[in-house]
């Protein structure tokens, strides 16, 4: 018999193939009795017999879980000789994301860590996203540590777990970097006597910065 592998939630069918010479067989789990004959020792409703023949002892496993992974055995009795096949269930589990950090503010220079716990069978595969501008990868691992973050490093993160089960499990987390007050633009004009004069002052910061407008010293 070769090893059977199935996803979470499918069924499972372990084959058997006997002979004429076969007295007597049997399916277990481990040390577990799961079926003799027609006769089923497993309380388990998913377990249930597909074939009892001269040629082919079957079962089935129906909506597999990881607990059902593991070593079954097919035994026979032979001319007085017992026999026994055994066969390897693998049960695949799709990626899931159990533990990502919360969103954080944090002032520009600061460090920045990140963590993106998966888990899955395969093990899944990680990977870290800025998705602000252009998306770029930013680590093929769960932790991601930014150093000296930057304005630019702002914005959303997004965490893929993957590992060809099912899609991929992903979750985001938005870093808000918090910078001082730059003026980027700010403008002299001139305006005729009696006309309306327009002074502007463009500025970025992170939270939003607020303006004052002062002649000489006077507010």
């Amino acid at each position: 018999m070769d090893n059977v592998t199935v996803r979470q939630g499918d069924s499972a069918t372990l084959r058997c193939i006997v002979d004429s010479r076969v007295t007597r067989v049997a399916w277990l789990n481990r040390s577990t009795i799961l079926y003799t004959g027609n006769d089923k020792w497993s309380i388990d409703p998913r377990v249930v017999l597909l074939a009892n023949t001269k040629s082919q002892y079957s079962i089935k496993i129906q909506n597999v879980d990881i607990y059902d992974d593991g070593p079954y055995t097919c035994s026979v009795q032979t001319d007085n000789h017992p026999k026994t096949s055994r066969v390897h269930l693998i049960v695949q589990v799709p990626p899931q994301i159990l533990n990502i950090s919360m969103d954080v503010t944090v002032n520009e220079g600061s460090n920045v860590a990140l963590r993106c716990l998966a888990t899955g069978k395969p093990d899944p595969a990680v990977m870290w996203r800025h998705l602000s501008g252009k998306p770029r990868s930013m680590s093929e691992e769960e932790h991601l540590e930014i150093t000296g973050i930057t304005r630019e490093q702002s914005g959303q993160y997004e965490c893929s777990a993957f590992n060809d089960v099912s899609v991929p499990d992903v979750r985001r987390v938005r870093v808000t970097v918090n910078y001082p007050p730059y003026i980027s633009d700010a403008r002299n004009t001139g305006a005729s006597l009696g006309q309306k004069g327009i002074l502007h002052c463009v500025a970025s910061a992170v939270p939003l910065a607020d303006f004052q407008w002062y002649k000489e010293d006077t507010r």
